[in-house]
């Protein structure tokens, strides 16, 4: 999925969609901060292009005083390390608040403020940490063979629930070191199961069988039960997931309702009442709006569906039964509330929300904001005068001269207005010298570039490039008719899209029709691999986990329901997985296409690259094949994502200002 991103990430209820010191520090409150550049013309280089940190998780402490929340730092070797981050109320910055050689999250208050938990990998496994108090070292309350998924705390505080599956026995473990290891799909996996954790004692016990999975958990405000998402069909590959209640007595659960399509983010009101979460309007592709249900309804009400129209990222329930969210829009974010009558109000918060989002017991607003020049920062704004910047994690970035993005919109073949932004160097005019333009599209299908920095782009617009990146049909921000208009269509009005974005920005002048390229990753891989197959008028590709036959990669993929909702299930309808496949149009491949893949992705698997590759190769197509190790859908390791950008920088400048792409434009001119 994209985001002015290309590295395919989900939104947070996107479902398709891989020694811990811990102190409270007693130095100033913006320890750790990026300190600012005096110059703000730097070019952004690929090195410095990955030193960027990302925030989410946030949280507030149950009097509001302290928030705290998760900070992703930039890629080190082999990973990228999380580490919890907290503003208190008296200060103005914000400081560091553990400290590991490994990672930390998912940060949560006991219900009373004076105990903190949270995630930590510093053993073999996730597990979770508790500190009692401001001051010292986490200590490890659940122990085991096997990683923590989630937790919540009870409402009286005595215990947690969390999500995990069965530790591995030590006759397991045995076989593994012998190598005696083979495994049965399906009927030996390990599944999520709930369990509960006294606080004081650390004894845990399993609530539900270990032949169900379980994906989410929420206490009700009486601590006798949870709701869950779950499913007693893990083994399934169609969305099974239903919403149960489970005695926290005896493990006793109850179906409440099984939602069509894919769904998420549960969360319950207040006065325990209703249940809340972000569900499909219809069966899918994707989760979309918040549906409420009654405790003792048999089916949901839609409150966003018909008043809003745009997809869900981020929601809250406030005391006096509203509700806060944040959702997609176009390139931009809504800002909204819901009072419990369902009248809806348009916040002003301004910069608007385009992250994670909390809400202090009394009002006080802290929300992630960024934009396509302007990394990812917290706000915190109380409702009556402007929002106020608390963080300056990203401050280094102030020192690069980053592209602005120009917002436009166009017909498409059929009069379908599609919304696009176009970067181009500074101080670059139509009455100047052509620009080679490259067009980017993004993961999904049901992903959308927004307005946030997207370092491919801005790095391709250092080396003199414009840069378009089309929300084309199928993309999200734009309401669930346009979600659902690229439905078993992929390759059709979707790629129409694409070219009449090129046809208009060349239209607008400054372009050089002879030096186009194209690029994506995922989905926005897959429309690169297309669109080599339907004209020459891209005369260098780049293709990142694409898909080249979309029936193997039905057969291949983790999670193909979302696949299926687009074109059924290639066994039965096996033409519209066929058609929409670039493999059986290779023979018409003439462009230049490097191929990036992780060895490691389970999403769009090393097969579908294989596959294309060995085809360009028949036709004679100039191709390479770049696999990296241990990579998933979503590289990891610094070196590896330093030579994906140098790698993508130096193959359109081969063809698009290189001796090759000199040799293109005379022959086109003749």
């Amino acid at each position: 999925m994209g985001s002015l991103s290309l590295f395919r990430g989900t939104s947070c209820f996107r479902v398709s969609a891989k020694v811990v010191l811990v102190a409270a520090c007693l130095a100033p409150s913006v320890l750790g901060q990026s300190d600012s550049g005096a110059d703000k013309n730097k070019p952004l280089t690929p090195e410095a292009s990955v030193n960027l940190r990302s925030i989410s998780e946030l949280q507030y402490s149950p009097d509001g005083t302290r928030l705290a929340f998760v900070v992703t730092e930039p890629a080190k070797g082999a990973g990228r390390k999380r580490h919890i981050w907290v503003h208190d109320k008296q200060s103005s910055g914000v400081r560091q608040f553990t400290y590991s050689a490994k990672s930390e999250s998912a940060p949560r208050w006991s219900p009373d403020g004076k105990q903190f938990a949270f995630l930590s990998d510093r053993g073999e496994e996730q597990q979770i940490f508790l500190m009692r108090g401001e001051m010292g070292e986490g200590i490890a309350l659940t122990k085991g063979k096997r990683a923590v998924k989630s937790f919540e705390w009870s409402p009286d505080g005595r215990q947690i629930a969390f999500l995990a599956p069965n530790a591995k026995t030590d006759a397991e473990e045995k076989k593994e070191k012998d190598k005696d290891d083979a495994h049965v799909a399906d009927k030996q996996d390990k599944r999520t199961r709930l369990w509960l954790v006294n606080v004081a004692t650390g004894e845990e016990r399993a609530l539900t069988s270990s032949t169900w999975a379980i994906d989410e958990l929420v206490w009700a405000p009486t601590g006798d039960r949870l709701i869950v998402k779950a499913t007693d069909r893990p083994e399934s590959d169609e969305h099974t997931d239903r919403i149960f209640t489970v005695q926290v007595s005896d493990g006793s659960a109850k179906p409440l309702i099984a939602p069509r399509g894919p769904f998420g983010a549960l969360r319950i009101s207040p006065n325990g009442n209703t249940v809340s979460f972000v569900g499909s309007r219809d069966d899918g592709p994707e989760p979309h709006d918040l549906l409420l249900l009654p405790m003792n309804a048999r089916a949901a009400r839609n409150l966003t569906g018909a008043s809003l129209d745009r997809p869900v990222e981020d929601y809250h329930w406030q005391k006096d039964g509203s509700v806060v969210l944040v959702a997609a829009n176009g390139f931009g974010s809504l800002f909204v509330k819901y009072s419990q009558e369902g009248s809806k109000q348009d916040l002003a918060a301004s910069p608007t929300p385009t992250g994670g989002v909390a809400i202090a017991p009394g009002g006080t607003v802290a929300y992630v904001s960024q934009t396509a020049t302007h990394p990812q920062e917290v706000w915190l704004w109380d409702q009556k005068s402007a929002p106020q910047q608390i963080s300056h994690l990203n401050s280094s970035w102030e020192q690069f001269a980053l592209s602005a993005p120009q917002y436009l919109r166009y017909k498409s073949f059929d009069g379908l207005e599609v919304e696009a932004a176009l970067l181009r160097p500074a101080g670059a005019s139509s009455t100047m010298s052509k620009l080679p333009l490259i067009v980017l599209i993004h993961g999904g299908p049901t992903g959308r570039w927004s307005d946030a920095i997207e370092p491919w782009g801005q790095l391709l617009v250092t080396h003199g490039y414009a840069v378009l990146y089309p929300n084309i049909r199928g993309s999200v921000g734009y309401g669930q008719k346009f979600v659902e208009s690229n439905r078993g269509d992929w390759g059709g009005g979707d790629f129409k899209d694409v070219m009449a974005g090129v046809r208009n920005v060349i239209a607008q002048g400054g372009i050089d029709n002879n030096r186009l390229g194209i690029g994506g990753w995922s989905y926005g891989g897959y429309m690169a691999e297309w669109a080599i197959t339907q004209t020459n008028d891209f005369k260098v590709a780049v293709s990142g986990a694409g898909m080249a036959n979309l029936i193997s990669e039905f057969g291949m993929e983790d999670h193909p329901a979302g696949d299926e909702w687009f074109y059924g299930v290639p066994w039965e309808k096996p033409e519209g997985f066929l058609n929409s496949s670039p493999f059986i149009h290779l023979k018409n491949a003439k462009t230049p296409t490097l191929v990036l893949q992780g060895d490691a992705d389970t999403i769009d698997p090393l097969g579908q690259s294989q596959e294309l590759y060995r085809g360009l190769k028949r036709y004679g197509v100039e191709a390479e094949l770049v696999v990296y190790p241990r990579e998933p859908h979503g590289f990891h390791e610094e070196k590896h994502l330093l030579d994906r950008l140098n790698r993508i920088l130096e193959w359109y400048d081969k063809y698009l200002k290189g001796d090759e792409a000199k040799r293109s434009s005379e022959a086109a001119a003749k």
